[in-house]
């Protein structure tokens, strides 16, 4: 099933908010096991320690008040005795409906035991007249001394095992607290990898298609018109993707019909071209007759313009031929300096009527090429000829070579109008014509298309860098 990028975002979203839940739920867990540790020390702890305090408490009152109604035999002392008594009793009770430990029933039951023995003795006692014979007051003091020893014993024990019960409870509090921040640290680091993960997933699987998207759309903008783009998701991107493809495909067929067109039209255009320029030579040479000066003025104008129509025909039928692959190439390992120096002669006599400074920097060492002689010609006459007429009177121009690591790189630098940034990316391409300094269009805008053309079939590469009013270079490379 292939995920929309709605679903894509909405699975990524669900999975960090599961995440971020199952985070809350475990730090609730933890601190409703701290709540109850600390709720438990406060309700059960530290109530048992009050009540053992006040227990003690009221079995020494009780004794005090026990000894005074002995001595008086005032019925108040034994009603404060009585009272004491149901405060112990209810005390006690308390205590043992809210203790869940055995050990501290094991204390509660001995003390209960102890007390009621306590009790019983001081009945006897409180029921034995003074100098009586059945048993001496000695004895009962003896046996009540021991039990509330005993009593006292077991609170005291008893308040020493809470003591030390809340020490063990906070101490599992510290642990808690302690495992939290390490869980907390290792499940936030998992949470975080986790998120990044997910958050590369969508991003990676929206902005890679999208990426090829934009690459094919340059490619398109170069003149590259194949519908070669697949993606399989996501489904809104894939179905772009097909209609990227289905107009490269409307595209490549117009550009077909558009170069099938040039290549007719010039085809067609050659064969009468070339007997208007027979025919104004036979003219001029005067094989019809003598002509005067003016009709001979017209027929020059008539021959160099069939010239330049002728030339032009051929150079659309050389690159018509070039994009279909359709153009031979004669390769030959030969050097390119030897080339650079004939068109550089071709064109010195221009170079001289404008006064331009010329600079050849030819590296002697460079390596054979396999070149085509002529069309390797026709790109320096093109770059070389289009830097002489772009460059102003009394300009400059510097022709340079160099080796490569794996082949020779030639640059032609001029101080002409130079070309903007946006033009940079179309300069290569068919009929774009340049502007001179006075602002006219110059050429056909076929030279350097042509020069890419022959340039890509010696496996090189060529690109200009320039900005406007700084001049431009032109530069391409040959593999050696």
């Amino acid at each position: 099933m292939k995920l929309t990028i709605f679903s894509r975002l909405l699975i990524g979203y669900l999975i960090l908010f599961v995440l971020v839940i199952g985070m809350g739920g475990y730090a609730t867990f933890q601190m409703s096991q701290i709540s109850d540790i600390t709720q438990s020390i406060l309700t059960l702890n530290n109530r048992i320690i009050d009540s053992t305090t006040k227990l003690s408490e009221i079995i020494f009152s009780q004794v005090r008040y026990e000894r005074k109604f002995i001595i008086s035999k005032d019925e108040a002392f034994y009603n404060e005795f009585l009272k004491l008594k149901n405060d112990f009793d209810r005390y006690l009770t308390e205590m043992r409906s809210i203790v869940d430990d055995p050990q501290v029933m094991v204390f509660l039951d001995r003390i209960k035991d102890a007390y009621q023995n306590y009790q019983t003795f001081v009945y006897e006692e409180f029921k034995s007249p003074m100098g009586s014979n059945n048993l001496p007051l000695q004895a009962f003091g003896r046996e009540k001394e021991e039990i509330i020893n005993a009593i006292i014993a077991d609170l005291e024990g008893l308040e020493t095992y809470m003591h030390r019960n809340s020490d063990d409870k906070i101490k599992r509090v510290h642990e808690f607290g302690i495992q939290w921040r390490q869980h907390a640290v290792v499940m936030t680091g998992v949470f975080i990898v986790i998120g990044i993960m997910i958050s590369l997933w969508i991003n990676r699987s929206i902005t890679h298609p999208i990426s090829l998207l934009e690459k094919k759309t340059k490619e398109i903008g170069r003149g590259n018109f194949k519908g070669d783009l697949i993606l399989s998701s996501p489904p809104e991107l894939a179905g772009l993707a097909e209609a990227f493809n289905l107009m490269c495909h409307k595209l490549n067929e117009l550009d077909q019909m558009k170069s099938d067109f040039f290549s007719s039209i010039a085809h067609e255009l050659r064969t009468p071209l070339s007997t208007i320029k027979m025919g104004t030579s036979l003219l001029l040479e005067g094989t019809e007759g003598p002509l005067t000066h003016g009709q001979r003025n017209v027929l020059t104008i008539f021959e160099k313009e069939s010239h330049r129509l002728i030339s032009l025909v051929n150079s659309l039928l050389d690159l018509s031929k070039m994009e279909a692959g359709m153009m031979s190439f004669d390769f030959k390992p030969q050097s390119i300096n030897p080339l650079i120096d004939q068109a550089v002669e071709e064109i010195r006599p221009l170079i001289e009527a404008k006064k331009i400074d010329l600079q050849v920097i030819i590296t002697e060492k460079l390596p054979l090429l396999k070149l085509d002689r002529d069309r390797m010609l026709q790109v320096l006459r093109n770059i070389i000829g289009n830097a002489v007429k772009f460059t102003p009177e009394e300009g400059r121009i510097k022709i340079a070579t160099r080796n490569l690591d794996h082949g020779v790189e030639v640059s032609i630098t001029d101080t002409g109008p130079g070309i903007s940034s946006g033009d940079l990316i179309t300069i290569f391409e068919k009929f774009q014509q340049k502007i001179d300094r006075k602002g006219s269009i110059e050429g056909t805008g076929l030279g350097l298309a042509i020069a890419k053309q022959i340039i890509l079939h010696h496996g090189g590469k060529i690109w200009a860098e320039s900005s406007l009013g700084q001049g431009s270079t032109f530069i391409f490379v040959l593999p050696a």
